[in-house]
Order: C-alpha cells, then structure tokens, then sequence
C-alpha cells in the first residue's frame, strides 16, 4: 500500500460478474431497510455526484479549487466510505472473515505526503479504503482493499511490498510446499472471481533458489496481489458492503495462506 491509498497501478483481475451486483437494492430495498431491521449498520451508497466531484478534483487539484468544496467532499465521499467502512464490518463478522474494516482507521486520507515527492498535487483523486489481515493491524499492506475512482473502481488485497521477513517466508513456502500454495493460488472460486495473483516481479529469481525452478514466477514475485474492477453499478450499489464481502470470501484461500506466514525471527 503506497501512501496515498492505491495498492498498485494495476491489479490483475478477472471480468466483472454481473451476478454480483444486485438490481434490486437501492436506499428503501434489502441494503438499506433489511439492515435496519436487523440492526447492522446501514449504507445508503455513493452517489454519481461523487464520481463527477472526483473527476473535477482531477482537472484541479489545488488549494483554492478544493477548500471552499470540502464540505461537499465530506458529505459525498468522506462520510460515505466511513458508512461503508462500518457496513462491511457487519458483513465480515456474519460471515466470520477475518479482516478488520475500521471506519477511523481503514479509510485513507485525501491528504498527499508530499513532502519527499516531486508531484506536489496536495490531494488524492480517489477514495480508498484497506482492510487489514486480523492479527496483523499494523500492517496496512496485507489484507483486502476497495478503490473508487471514476474509470478505475476496484477492489483486491493480498500483500504489497512486504517487510523483507514476510517476503521471504512466501519464498520459502513456495519451494518447500508448492503443493500448499498452488491450492490457494489456484482455488476455483478464487480465479473466477480474481483471475489470479501478480504484482511487481525481480528480474531473476531471488538468490538461494535454482534458475530453472518450476515456480520461478512464484519466487520472482515483490508483491503477491489480486484485484478485479467494479462496475459503476457495483460501485454506487447500497448493496456494495455485501458485494465486497463476497470477492473477499472468495479470496479467502489466498488471504489465509498469506496471513499464516511465518517470517523469521
């Protein structure tokens, strides 16, 4: 997870499922009065005003463009992502995944770090939301992640750019139990909803493992990731914590594979 938000400029993903989305939800339909009724937190969804508020922030990212506009900026992403947030912690516990969506903390800011960066854009042009690994709270780059941008919405997770211990145990597990780690990798449920895992690569396999390994692409791999876009009917859905849920727990095989790592002392 870089610091502004976005796991990797692109994620490998399989096609959308139109299956996942559902026509029928909307404020007054099952996400919204069903969940009332039940008591889990309520999502009333983002809206297309949101979409063009984000694509105006692109065409000016400034100060004197987004100050006077920040309540709009509150009121159409910043609250919606924390109702999300709240929403799709109720659905990982019904479904008992064991990922945390915190709306103080899962949420990235809009704010850009930019004090080392030569792009001195002052603010993100998406929203972006990452949802940690249980047990593993401080690591924001393992778990699962949504991104909502105009032309980009998505959603993924796995581990970006871990600590050197972490990635070396995923090599480790690799070449000493493939058998382990193909059955995640290639779960039928997990390549129907996200294709596959990828993300950066080394341009040779790492030391202390043979040039011709089977695995080679497994072991050249700087990050292990997966994503698959969201329509912009998935993306302002009431339904959307339920929609996420679903990749999520279709992503399972891989997350829990990735969770157990054992770095090193």
């Amino acid at each position: 997870m870089v610091s502004d938000g976005t796991w990797c400029e692109d994620l490998p993903g399989a096609p959308v499922h139109a299956a996942a989305y559902s026509p029928c939800a909307g404020p007054d339909g099952w996400a919204g009065a069903g969940a009332r009724e039940r008591g889990m937190a309520t999502f009333d969804g983002f809206t297309r005003e949101a979409i063009d508020f984000l694509t105006e922030l692109a065409a000016n990212n400034d100060r004197a463009w987004f100050q006077p506009r920040k309540a709009d900026y509150e009121r159409l992403l910043k609250r919606p992502l924390e109702d999300l947030c709240r929403a799709l912690a109720d659905e990982l516990a019904t479904r008992d995944l064991p990922l945390v969506s915190d709306p103080a903390r899962s949420p990235f800011r809009i704010y850009r770090d930019i004090r080392f960066s030569r792009d001195k854009r002052p603010y993100t042009t998406h929203a972006s939301a990452s949802f940690s690994w249980r047990g593993a709270e401080r690591d924001a780059r393992l778990g699962a992640y949504f991104h909502f941008e105009p032309g980009r919405m998505s959603t993924g997770g796995g581990m970006w750019h871990p600590e050197t211990p972490r990635l070396a145990a995923w090599r480790a597990l690799v070449a000493s139990d493939p058998t382990r780690v193909h059955a995640a990798i290639e779960d039928p449920g997990f390549v129907a909803e996200f294709g596959g895992v990828g993300g950066d690569r080394l341009t040779r396999v790492p030391a202390g493992y043979p040039k011709d390994h089977p695995d080679a692409d497994l072991l050249r791999l700087k990050d292990v990731t997966f994503g698959r876009p969201l329509s912009d009917a998935e993306a302002l859905s009431t339904d959307l914590p339920r929609i996420l849920a679903d990749s999520f727990a279709r992503a399972m095989p891989v997350l829990r594979l990735l969770g157990g790592l054992a770095p090193a002392a």
